[in-house]
């Protein structure tokens, strides 16, 4: 039982705990005295001497360095230069991780095609990362020049003249002898000559005070983004390994494919049709030895012969459905939801049909899913949804059942989340204790 005391100040458990405050200061009047404002003015305070020794060596190597290269200095001195900046720039990297609170990834290492000075020098100059960390050293300089002056003057204003009052009991002798005492007796007294200026004085301070955190706080949003636009790692090398992981996430599923094609006609119809080979090699000695026995045994032969081809058919329709190809994803779906073990309503609605290769990952999707109700999730009824929205391909499986799905187990979600994002798509499952489970599954239009 909580024990409340003061007024509106919160709650203090008996224990001596406090449960929460009822009343907290507006961000606008907390600003000035957060660790976060002073982190930030801190930022642009040490960015203007680190821009100017940046800037200046930037400078001075490059213009050195294009000026030798009429010899075979120009070169090193160039790579030394370029090696620099992007010294600086993990030194910028860390300051901003430290004081902005902004992680921004490392990035592409140098890759050099051999050991040598040469091949490190030939690397440094043809990585982009080198030529927009000089870049960065260019634009940062007049950027840190503005924003310091900016930041100083107005934190020094606004608590210069916030403070204002106190400069009377600090410097009694501007105090005039015509003003209002405050304080003293005949001999030693302390008059303030305008008390109306004074508070005028000290309301602008205010405002200015509680306005400079937000101001810089702007300028160091912009440092952030040219942070992380300049040193951390290019679009187009992200995209790359992007791809490069989505290529891996696809190969592998392939291969998982092949092996699961193999494994079922190995042991499935492989196997029926050797045992059915034997069965009508037993029935052809025994045709005229005894023709009703060898009846019987070609009779279980043609049972064995439409099981075979069951399971083949069953094979076909997993690598792709014959469905699909010729009426599109609601007839397949609909024959997948008429497998299912649970009552499940189909409804799709597109104006058209996605290419091929999202329409059949979008079949494997659902289909893979409904598996799942039949087998985990003791659900009493399902729903699958398809539309399309602007230029994506939406997909939404529903289900009553017990709930407690989660992709991060390593099971055939997490397969379904590679492969979905091997093509840019998204996946999205929401499944608590006890039901009901939602997957939301999100594909381009167009691969």
């Amino acid at each position: 039982m909580a024990t409340e005391y003061g007024h509106g100040y919160g709650y203090r458990r008996e224990d001596g705990r406090s449960t929460g405050t009822g009343h907290r200061l507006p961000p606008a009047l907390r600003a000035p005295f957060e660790a976060r404002s002073w982190r930030e003015f801190g930022y642009v305070l040490l960015s203007l001497p680190l821009s100017i020794v940046l800037f200046t060596w930037t400078v001075t190597m490059v213009s050195l360095g294009a000026g030798l290269l009429v010899t075979f200095l120009g070169v090193p001195v160039l790579a030394a230069a370029l090696a620099g900046c992007r010294g600086f720039g993990a030194l910028e990297r860390a300051r901003a991780r430290g004081l902005l609170r902004l992680d921004v990834a490392e990035p592409e290492p140098l890759r050099m095609r051999k050991p040598g000075a040469l091949a490190w020098m030939g690397a440094v100059l043809k990585s982009g990362t080198s030529w927009r960390n000089l870049l960065y050293a260019l634009v940062q300089f007049p950027w840190a020049v503005f924003s310091f002056s900016v930041a100083v003057t107005l934190w020094t204003m606004g608590w210069t003249l916030l403070t204002y009052p106190l400069w009377f009991w600090v410097f009694p002798a501007y105090a005039g002898q015509g003003g209002i005492q405050l304080y003293g007796d005949a001999h030693h007294s302390v008059y303030l000559d305008n008390p109306f200026e004074i508070t005028v004085t000290a309301l602008v301070g205010l405002l200015i005070t509680l306005a400079a955190p937000w101001i810089v706080r702007a300028l160091t949003t912009v440092d952030g983004l040219l942070v992380r636009g300049l040193l951390g790692p290019s679009p187009l090398s992200a995209r790359v390994v992007e791809l490069e992981s989505d290529r891996g996430v696809v190969v592998d599923a392939a291969a998982a494919d092949l092996r699961r094609i193999e494994r079922d006609l190995h042991d499935g119809a492989q196997a029926r049709l050797v045992s059915l080979a034997m069965d009508l090699g037993l029935a052809k000695e025994k045709l005229r030895e005894d023709p009703q026995a060898a009846a019987r045994m070609v009779d279980e032969a043609h049972g064995e012969v439409k099981t075979a081809l069951q399971e083949l058919r069953d094979l076909a329709r997993g690598i792709h459905p014959a469905v699909l190809t010729d009426r599109g994803l609601d007839a397949a779906l609909s024959s997948v939801a008429s497998r299912c073990t649970v009552p499940v309503r189909v409804e799709v609605d597109l104006p058209a049909r996605p290419a091929p290769a999202i329409e059949g990952i979008a079949y494997f999707t659902v289909s893979e899913l409904l598996q799942n109700i039949s087998k985990h999730s003791r659900a009493r009824s399902a729903s699958v949804d398809v539309w399309c929205t602007e230029d994506k391909l939406m997909l939404q499986v529903i289900d009553d059942g017990v709930g407690g799905a989660d992709v991060s187990r390593g099971s055939g979600l997490a397969g379904l989340a590679g492969r979905l994002d091997a093509v840019d798509g998204v996946f999205v499952v929401d499944s608590p204790a006890g039901g009901p489970t939602r997957v939301i599954a999100e594909l381009p239009w167009r691969t």
